[in-house]
C-alpha cells in the first residue's frame, strides 16, 4: 500500500503526490462513493490517501485518512449536499478587493465563521491596493480596524506591482495555505507574484458585470520552496476556483456566536445562557455593539447568518 497527498482533483481523476518530486494520477475505487457520503467530492485536495499502483502506472485510491480539518460549503444554494474545498489546512487566506469586484463583509464573515468552526487560523489579504484613491483607503482602514480588533491579521498587497508580498511570504512560509475569494480578486495573480514559476492563468474583469471571470477551474495544491527574508521553506499553496456565494453547513443558531471571537469572549456576561443576541434583555453582545466594542458591521452579518440558519437556506 502506498500513501500520498492529493494535490489536484479533476472530475474522476486525482493527482497524488507521494513525495515532493513525483506524482501519480489515481482514480477512486468504485465502491468508495457508496459509504453514505453526502459530499459531492469524497476526496479533496489536502487529503492524505492510500492507493494501489496499477500495471499502467496509474493508481486506485483505496482509503482517505481522517482529516485534521477542512473547509466545506453547500454544493449549491438549496442543495443538501456539501462540497469540501480543501482539507488539512494550516491557514486560510481570504483574498478580497474593495472594487472590481467588491468583496462584501458578509462573504468574508461566512468564510471566517467556517474557519473558526473547524479550528483553522485565518487572515485577510486585500489585493489591488494600487488602485485605491483616498476614499478607498478610508474604507480599507475602517475594515482593517474591524478585523484586527476581532483578532485577524490584515495585509494589503498589489499583486500587479509587488507591494506587500514580503509580509505575505513570511506569514505563509512552511505552511499549507488555502487561498479563497471571489472570482476576479486576483488570487492567481497573487500566487504568481509569490512564485513566478507557477505561471497560473489570470483573467480580466467582465465589462458588463464588473465581476471576475473564473480562471482557476479546479482545486490544486502547488508545493513551492518559498524564499522569504529569513528562510527557504517548502510551502503548499492551495488555489481554488472563485466562489460566488458561500453556503454554510451544519451550524446551529445557538453556537453561531461562538465563532465570532469578539463575541465569544463576552458570552458569559449575557443574562441568559441561550441568548441569541437578537432581542433578549441583559445581552452583553448588544451592549458591546452599542459601546463600540463589537463592530456593528460584524454584528449585522451575524444577524444575517442567523436568519439564514433559521430559514434553512
Amino acid at each position: 500500500m502506498n500513501e500520498g497527498l492529493v494535490i489536484r482533483t479533476t472530475g474522476s481523476w486525482y493527482r497524488v503526490m507521494p513525495d515532493p518530486q513525483s506524482f501519480i494520477d489515481c482514480r477512486l475505487r468504485g465502491n468508495y462513493r457508496l459509504r453514505g457520503n453526502k459530499q459531492t467530492n469524497p476526496v479533496a485536495v489536502g487529503d492524505i490517501v492510500d492507493y494501489e499502483l496499477q500495471d499502467d502506472g496509474t493508481g486506485v485510491i483505496t482509503d482517505v485518512h481522517d482529516r485534521r480539518n477542512y473547509i466545506v460549503r453547500r454544493a449549491t444554494k438549496l442543495s443538501k449536499q456539501t462540497h469540501v474545498i480543501a482539507s488539512n489546512i494550516d491557514l486560510l487566506c481570504i483574498v478580497a478587493t474593495l472594487g472590481l469586484p467588491r468583496t462584501s463583509t458578509g462573504f468574508i464573515d461566512r468564510l471566517l465563521v467556517t474557519a473558526e468552526a473547524y479550528h483553522i487560523p485565518a487572515a485577510l489579504i486585500f489585493n489591488k491596493c494600487d488602485l485605491y484613491d483616498e476614499e478607498l483607503w478610508k474604507i480599507h482602514n475602517e475594515l482593517k480596524t474591524i478585523y484586527t480588533d476581532a483578532g485577524y491579521p490584515v495585509l494589503e498587497v498589489s499583486a500587479l506591482r509587488g507591494n506587500g508580498l514580503d509580509a505575505v511570504k513570511e506569514m505563509i512560509a512552511g505552511r499549507t495555505v488555502l487561498f479563497s475569494g471571489h472570482s476576479g480578486v486576483g488570487k492567481s495573480a497573487l500566487l504568481n507574484a509569490l512564485c513566478p514559476s507557477l505561471g497560473l492563468r489570470t483573467g480580466d474583469i467582465s465589462d458588463w458585470s464588473l465581476k471576475g471571470r473564473h480562471t482557476t477551474t479546479f482545486a490544486e495544491i502547488h508545493p513551492i520552496p518559498l524564499l522569504t527574508l529569513n528562510s527557504k521553506l517548502l510551502t503548499f499553496l492551495i488555489d481554488t476556483p472563485g466562489i460566488k456565494e458561500f453556503g454554510m453547513v451544519d451550524f446551529s443558531a445557538q453556537e453561531l456566536s461562538h465563532f465570532f471571537p469578539e463575541m465569544r469572549e463576552r458570552l458569559h456576561d449575557c443574562r441568559f445562557a441561550n441568548c441569541t443576541h437578537r432581542h433578549e434583555p441583559g445581552c452583553a453582545i448588544k451592549k458591546a455593539v452599542e459601546d463600540g466594542l463589537v463592530s456593528e458591521e460584524r454584528y449585522n452579518n451575524y444577524l444575517n447568518i442567523l436568519d439564514t440558519i433559521s430559514s434553512g437556506i
